[in-house]
């Protein structure tokens, strides 16, 4: 079954209660070996909830719905459309740590475009969510193309993943690039070239999918 776009995590009933996720929280202090009554900590689990509503908003956000507004009148320009270096933060999905890099996201239009800022909350969409990097890569690049049906579309992510660099092996300064090639970007190597020029060429280091 294709997964949705919107993802609500479990029913509403099943959801943990925010009195219940904060005493969630105060059982993590706990089990670290500090007391969640001392002052500076006395607060935190409140703030840890606000920032998972923050880190975590993409469950709640339709990246199909982003893409709905288009532009047909645009004088026949049928050239790859390019924004690179989108920041994004996201978090793993087996450690929940952290992973921060940037995408860049580029399609080649058939007869309409959307507003560049779209591109940037699609990959936000994504990445406010738990994650795999070779995932959100195909959900930004699949859902472009199933939207704007253009003649190709291309994703390129780059990142840094905290559950390698600060715990398990242990190796900072190590990133990880992940791409998608649809449509004329698959088939079509002088324009992969272009893309890939354009951005720096980082997946040949990379993994293409």
């Amino acid at each position: 079954m294709e997964e949705s776009h919107t993802i609500t995590p479990i029913a509403a009933g099943q959801r943990p209660s925010r009195q219940e996720t904060l005493k969630a929280v105060e059982t993590l202090i706990r089990w670290a070996g500090d007391d969640p009554e001392r002052e500076g900590l006395r607060g935190t689990p409140e703030r840890v909830v606000r920032a998972y509503e923050e880190f975590f908003s993409g469950y709640y956000s339709d990246p199909v719905e982003l893409l709905q507004r288009t532009f047909e009148e645009v004088e026949g320009y049928d050239e790859m459309v390019l924004l690179r270096d989108i920041r994004f933060e996201s978090h793993c999905e087996h450690h929940m740590a952290p992973i921060i890099g940037v995408a860049h996201v580029a399609y080649l239009p058939k007869s309409r475009v959307v507003g560049i800022s779209k591109l940037a909350r699609v990959v936000e969409a994504y990445a406010s969510r738990l994650q795999i990097q070779e995932k959100m890569t195909a959900q930004i690049a699949n859902t472009i193309q199933e939207v704007l049906s253009p003649k190709g579309v291309a994703v390129v992510v780059e990142a840094t993943h905290q559950c390698m660099t600060t715990r398990g092996v242990h190796k900072p300064g190590t990133s990880m690039v992940t791409s998608r090639m649809l449509g004329l970007f698959r088939s079509n190597a002088s324009t992969r070239r272009e893309f890939l020029a354009l951005v720096g060429n980082p997946a040949q280091s990379g993994s293409a999918r």
